[in-house]
């Protein structure tokens, strides 16, 4: 990756309360016989998500006698809660899906996860790009495995474009406003939006926040939680403004994200709607939802428009690089799991399971779609790479962000009240 990656400052520390000498939850250790059981919680609930995980445990257990990988589903939108209180509770799992930035932050802050610098394998460290770890990396120690590249944009039915009239992807906000008035005309939802699950309200603010922040704004704000930039204001401004064009699907504020074939991704699959602004997972959880539960064959992407007047660098992209942890008293054999999900035949498999762009560089050479080639493409051009900004500043920070954003879609707020709720929410982090 060529990109500079904003991740958050090392200087963040978020108040997460550290259990000293706790053990993980679904560690049993080296017992006496040598055998050793790990819990692995990770947000696939369904589908060849789900099969994937339970395959990969199964090969890696056969290769390695006397290990036992106990695979847990958890459902993405309860994931970093649920997570949050095992891990404050001293009944945390083993293996477990990082998202980085400053969540993860607050992790090591509290002594939380294993140290995997040392544990890499030369093989991995070939394979996967040195940018994508950094992704994971705090002063220089890695603390989680990147499994995947998943930058943010806006996935479309090629088909339902087609209907509208519309022969080329939007490259600035008034093209994108142009295009959701001829999908009206069409009869479709111009863009679909679960505004139900708050955060895939919130990416719409972010990506604003991306246009109108510069780089050095956006950095500056994940240390000092200091949001008195104007930009943050315009972000808000910019987003209220799209917003009263009346993009999105009927009754977006109460459709899920991506449950069921009513949710704003199964609106995408079964061409109720245009387009979906979501990050690179999205292709494999519309594909879970098409009549036939395969790839939509008509998907494409494209870029998040550029927005006149904001400071952000033309081309900067948004998104994170998934990757998983060990919490620090798994045993060692976490560390070779998290080799093994890193190396080129997993990273295939996964690929296949996810129809997202894997991390390993061998692995991306099978990547055939379009859409996720030019993702890849915009990726590794971008000038630079942020992490989902509720990711980059923490829980406390993320989650008054979300709710502010919801509320202002919902006529109950405004750009400053989300701005407002953020800097109440940074004071008692």
């Amino acid at each position: 990756m060529k990109a500079r990656f904003l991740a958050g400052s090392t200087a963040l520390v978020l108040g997460v309360v550290a259990l000293a000498g706790c053990s993980a939850a679904g560690s049993e250790g080296s017992g006496g016989d040598g055998n050793v059981t790990m819990t692995l919680w990770q947000n696939s609930t369904t589908g060849p998500g789900q099969e994937f995980w339970d395959k990969t445990a199964a090969d890696f257990e056969a290769e390695n006698p006397g290990v036992t990988i106990d695979v847990q589903s958890i459902q993405n939108e309860d994931l970093d809660g649920k997570l949050q209180t095992a891990l404050n509770s001293g009944d945390a799992p083993d293996i477990f899906l990082q998202r980085g930035g400053g969540k993860m932050q607050a992790m090591v802050a509290a002594g939380q996860l294993k140290d995997l610098t040392d544990g890499i394998s030369d093989q991995v460290k070939e394979e996967i790009p040195e940018g994508s770890f950094s992704a994971n990396t705090l002063d220089g120690k890695v603390y989680a495995m990147p499994v995947a590249v998943l930058p943010g944009g806006l996935f479309y039915s090629q088909d339902v474009f087609n209907q509208a009239g519309i022969t080329e992807t939007p490259k600035t906000i008034d093209e994108l406003v142009a295009a959701t008035e001829q999908l009206k005309g069409a009869g479709v939802a111009p863009v679909a939006l679960g505004g139900k699950d708050a955060w895939p309200a919130a990416h719409w603010y972010y990506w604003f926040a991306l246009r109108a922040c510069s780089e050095d704004t956006l950095a500056a704000a994940a240390e000092s939680k200091d949001f008195s930039d104007e930009c943050w204001i315009k972000a808000g401004e910019d987003l209220q403004a799209f917003a009263d064009t009346e993009p999105f699907n009927e009754g977006f504020l109460t459709t899920a994200a991506q449950q069921g074939a009513g949710s704003s991704a199964g609106l995408i699959a079964n061409h109720q709607a245009g387009m979906e602004l979501m990050g690179a997972w999205n292709p494999g959880v519309i594909a879970s939802l098409t009549p036939d539960q395969k790839p939509l064959p008509d998907l494409g992407w494209f870029p998040f428009p550029e927005v006149d007047g904001g400071e952000g660098e033309p081309g900067a992209i948004m998104g994170g690089v998934d990757g998983y942890s060990c919490h620090v008293n798994a045993p060692d054999e976490c560390v070779d799991f998290l080799n093994y999900i890193g190396s080129a035949d997993v990273q295939k498999e996964y690929y296949a399971a996810f129809n997202a762009p894997p991390v390993n560089t061998v692995a991306q050479e099978v990547v055939t779609e379009p859409y996720l080639q030019s993702i890849l493409e915009a990726y590794n051009a971008a000038p630079y790479v942020s992490q989902w900004l509720d990711t980059v500043y923490g829980q406390n920070v993320g989650n008054a962000l979300n709710v502010g954003v919801v509320d202002l879609l919902a006529g109950k707020g405004d750009p400053e009240s989300i701005v407002k709720a953020v800097e109440d929410a940074a004071k008692k982090a």
